[in-house]
């Protein structure tokens, strides 16, 4: 009987093995040159054995490439990474309309459509097609520059009450050590239950308000998120069978409810908010409203619209946080950087009669706009991007034809042009003057895309940049940025999962200003 079992079990490993590599062979039989990847975890293996953060591993597969078209492997699935800029401009600007969708990795099935579980499948990011598009044109207007004013002033109360939460009666004269992650992430859901659930929260002072620690249980990639998000893009069956949820399931329950019952009160009693949630129940016609209805007239789900503030939620929460960390690391680590900006911040200071920062001001300083633009190179959030096939096309590459079929997806490798001393001098240095008016238009289109490219470009972008901006300026204003005892430099990224973490997380040292 052992016998039997010992050779049943060969043949099922034997078996699993032949299948992992079983698409390996895809980009020689098409003469595309590709990355030797592991069985089962692809080229992907060194960040799912915890070796290599993705971050680091996307730039090496990206140095590792001969010419234009690579092939790599996620897990079993064959991707063509774009290491060429005019290729780029092709793919996401010309052809688009053979590159609308990103992958399905999410899944949105109609017949899901009721389940409030996988909320990823019926977001902006996972729609498809006229799907969405007409979801980007419902929540466009959310996102233009007179709304973006009107959320600033709700910004702008949180960014000053964040700083406020800093000053205590009794401050060391050489500064106080600051984990900055976990003030980065409250400030982020502050200003996101403001604008758009239109709540008052205040995670510095209520530390264990149910709103953030939702939302840090559902954008915190531990090891057990990881493992099922592996499974969930491989084998999705497993999760299915065991009924497992890709998310924490009370928190999506608790943002579920928040957001219908929002919803439900606000029809009550007639409540207009300029919000999200606002904009969203003018779409679905729950709202009286004189702009008018959008072409599609389609029909929005209680999923569809949950779904869309579960995503604002999601990438509001944490990458912009991330952002935020940074920006924060690099003006420590550059002094000269820290100096002028600071006297930037005087500068607006001065002009500012009463005190009060204006969304003009604030997007009138060109200095901070270029720091951030050269932390956003040099640390995108958005590390990588896809695109799914839907009609065949043919390209002329490095003297061959190659064919991208209905189906196949291709990557385009974000922090590997943002790397590339191709296209940026000294990448590792940071050198905000890239962006200065005298030097931006020496950069190659198509080498600098943090937020994306074309039609599915992040449409939150305006919305991350205020953010990030406004807490760096009144941080700035106030206190010195220095190393802490924690601080990680240079900053080396930690081994594991998806997420921009250093070693040692995210530390700075604050000294208020005389």
């Amino acid at each position: 009987m052992l016998l039997e079992f010992c050779a049943l079990f060969v043949v099922i490993l034997v078996l699993a093995y032949r299948w992992s590599v079983s698409t390996h062979g895809f980009f020689k039989e098409r003469g595309i040159p590709c990355d030797n990847p592991y069985p089962f975890l692809g080229s992907t293996g060194k960040m799912f054995i915890v070796r290599q953060s993705m971050f680091d591993l996307i730039v090496e597969l990206y140095n590792k490439g001969e010419g234009k078209v690579f092939g790599i492997f996620e897990n079993r699935k064959p991707l063509l990474m774009i290491r060429d800029p005019e290729l780029i401009k092709q793919i996401t600007i010309k052809d688009f309309d053979h590159f609308i969708n990103h992958r399905n990795i999410f899944g949105n099935d109609e017949e899901h459509a009721q389940h409030m579980d996988n909320l990823f499948g019926s977001s902006l990011f996972s729609m498809r097609d006229a799907r969405w598009k007409d979801m980007r044109s419902t929540l466009s207007p959310a996102f233009t520059g007179s709304k973006m004013r009107q959320m600033f002033q709700l910004m702008d109360i949180v960014a000053k009450e964040a700083v406020d939460c800093l000053k205590r009666d009794k401050l060391p004269a050489d500064g106080f050590d600051l984990d900055l992650k976990d003030y980065c992430t409250r400030f982020t859901n502050d200003v996101i239950a403001s604008t758009a659930f239109g709540l008052q929260v205040n995670s510095f002072k209520e530390r264990n308000n149910k709103f953030y620690l939702m939302g840090k249980k559902l954008t915190t990639f531990n090891t057990w998120l990881n493992i099922k998000f592996l499974l969930f893009t491989t084998m999705k069956w497993v999760l299915d069978l065991f009924k497992i949820s890709l998310f924490d399931k009370k928190s999506t329950e608790y943002l579920v409810s928040l957001v219908l019952d929002a919803m439900k009160y606000r029809q009550e009693h007639n409540i207009i908010r300029p919000d999200m949630i606002n904009m969203l129940m003018e779409a679905r016609g729950m709202l009286p409203t004189d702009k008018p209805k959008p072409a599609s007239n389609r029909e929005w789900s209680d999923r569809d619209i949950v779904a869309q503030c579960f995503v604002f939620f999601f990438a509001g929460f944490e990458t912009t946080a991330v952002l935020m960390c940074f920006t924060a690391h690099e003006i420590m680590e550059n002094e000269d950087v820290q100096q002028r900006l600071f006297e930037e911040i005087e500068g607006v200071e001065n002009q500012l009669e009463d005190g009060q920062l204006t969304y003009e001001a604030l997007q009138g300083m060109k200095y901070l706009d270029q720091v951030v633009s050269e932390v956003l190179r040099k640390w995108p959030a958005a590390i990588a991007i896809d695109r799914e096939c839907n009609k065949d096309i043919t390209y002329e590459v490095d003297g061959k034809s190659i064919e991208i079929k209905k189906g196949e997806a291709v990557w385009l490798p974000v922090c590997g042009f943002h790397r590339d001393p191709k296209y940026f001098e000294n990448p590792e240095k940071f050198d905000p003057e890239r962006f200065s008016d005298e030097n931006k238009d020496k950069i190659k289109p198509f080498t600098y895309y943090p937020f994306g490219l074309g039609q599915r470009n992040c449409i939150g972008s305006r919305f991350a940049l205020l953010e990030a901006k406004a807490i760096i300026f009144y941080m700035l204003r106030e206190y010195r940025i220095e190393a802490a005892k924690k601080s990680c430099i240079p900053l080396k990224l930690k081994s594991s999962g998806f997420q921009l973490v250093p070693k040692n997380g995210f530390w700075i040292k604050l000294v208020q200003r005389n």
